[in-house]
């Protein structure tokens, strides 16, 4: 799997995003702004965990953020059905954000998985210790005797 270096390059980013946008289009007119806001909030917490899980230094972290997302992807699909109760979407609509929101917890747990077992998705993965300032001398200022050296 190649390192990915950026969080927008993640297809659970991508997919959160979307539903983000369609929650944002689709209620654009309601005026229960109380709903409308928890139902919004819920759906920018997917994209924002998975981005600053992404940014944090350690695998323990991206997936504590992870499955915090995944949670707010759950979350949207309950309000959907709030929505879908009181009017707010019709049943197409409701149908349409609901599998955005199931395939957004979908790929973020095939992802988590995929990170629990070492998978490398980017700078969560970082070595936290610094590597001998004298090998990486060698390596590049006297390559053939780091070879001599380290490579086995």
């Amino acid at each position: 799997m190649a390192t990915i270096s950026q969080f927008e390059d993640l297809i659970c980013f991508s997919k959160a995003r979307e539903l983000t946008k369609y929650v944002y289009k689709e209620l654009k007119d309601c005026k229960d702004y109380g709903f409308k806001d928890q139902i919004t909030r819920a759906s920018v917490s997917v994209m924002s965990n998975i981005a600053e899980g992404f940014e944090r230094g350690t695998k323990n972290e991206f997936l504590n953020y992870l499955y915090i997302a995944k949670g707010s992807a759950g979350e949207v699909r309950a309000q959907l059905y709030v929505a879908l109760d009181t009017g707010y979407l019709n049943i197409e609509k409701f149908k349409y954000l609901n599998n955005l929101a199931r395939e957004c917890s979908r790929l973020i747990q095939s992802f988590a998985e995929k990170v629990k077992k070492g998978a490398s998705a980017g700078t969560q993965y970082k070595k936290l210790e610094k590597e001998d300032p004298m090998k990486e001398i060698l390596r590049t200022q006297a390559p053939e005797v780091y070879k001599r050296f380290y490579d086995n």
